[in-house]
């Protein structure tokens, strides 16, 4: 049965009165090769396993079962389980889960099914709910490779450079925990709906240690959080929020100076190491003013 051909597609879904949801995004891969490629790609082999996330009618879970140990497909749809049943029918080492992955602890779900296997993770993402699922993926810790299917734009700004236009927080997010690389572009003329825009496979490898070491992480994302949130505005001007009041503009200004930016630097110039010295010196400096606060205070007791 070719999960890809047109014709099974519009075949086993007719017989079991399926629609496709738009609130869902779903859209379904009508060329052979580019299931056979993420498969090829992930990382799979006999000696480990997968976690296929929004399989829809299984054409990659199909290739994943050819290659993986075993395959754990995590599908939000219910009017696709009777689906998957039947074109995954007696492939043995293939479970599919009903569940939405935003609500699963996928660390207990990894845990449960695979027996301390070596877990990759593939998915062909809804375009409206990539970033939260990228994270929750990221998050949890449990895989050895992520392998996803995004919009190409995203696949972009995921691995954007420091000073290009399609740098953003998320790259930043992304890039501090894994070394993310665009494997290969997908052509929309490849999927039924045919969506608006293109798409890229992005594989994503969990760092072992963050590629930078910031003395306080929340610090730091809240440095990148505020110096994207206004992407026109100065580094000094944007990260002032950030502090809720603790430096004034005039401290910022010297914050930036002293780890060698120019003052009127915007955020998206930044590279990981430029931040994690600027919250390094922020954290220096707000624990010298905290000191200091300390010790008036016990002078005025």
């Amino acid at each position: 049965m070719g999960l890809c051909d047109l014709n099974t597609i519009r075949d086993v879904l007719g017989r079991h009165g399926f629609h496709f949801s738009k609130s869902l995004g779903q859209n379904f891969l009508t060329a052979q090769w580019v299931p056979d490629r993420i498969a090829a790609e992930c990382g799979a082999d006999r000696s480990n396993a997968v976690m296929e996330i929004g399989p829809g009618m299984g054409c990659l879970t199909l290739e994943l079962s050819k290659r993986a140990a075993r395959v754990v497909a995590v599908e939000l749809d219910r009017a696709l389980l009777p689906v998957m049943a039947e074109t995954l029918t007696g492939i043995e080492n293939v479970e599919v889960v009903q569940g939405d992955i935003l609500k699963t602890d996928i660390s207990a779900l990894c845990a449960e099914k695979f027996d301390g296997m070596a877990v990759h993770a593939c998915a062909n993402l809804p375009y409206y709910i990539t970033s939260p699922v990228i994270s929750a993926l990221i998050d949890c810790r449990a895989f050895e490779s992520i392998t996803v299917m995004v919009q190409k734009e995203v696949a972009e700004r995921i691995c954007a450079a420091a000073g290009t236009s399609e740098y953003s927080a998320f790259s930043i997010y992304v890039q501090y925990h894994t070394e993310p690389e665009i494997l290969f572009g997908v052509p929309r003329d490849c999927f039924v709906p045919q969506p608006k825009v293109d798409s890229a496979v992005l594989r994503l490898v969990p760092r072992k240690m963050p590629a930078v070491s910031p003395q306080d992480e929340a610090l730091f994302f809240a440095i990148i959080r505020a110096a994207f949130n206004q992407r026109r505005k100065t580094l000094a001007n944007a990260v002032l929020a950030a502090f809720g009041g603790r430096l004034n503009k005039a401290e910022i200004f010297s914050l930036i100076r002293s780890v060698g930016l120019d003052e009127r630097v915007r955020g998206e110039r930044l590279t990981l190491s430029d931040f994690a010295a600027l919250s390094d010196a922020a954290a220096v400096l707000l624990a010298e003013k905290c000191e200091t606060a300390a010790v008036s205070q016990e002078m005025r007791d």
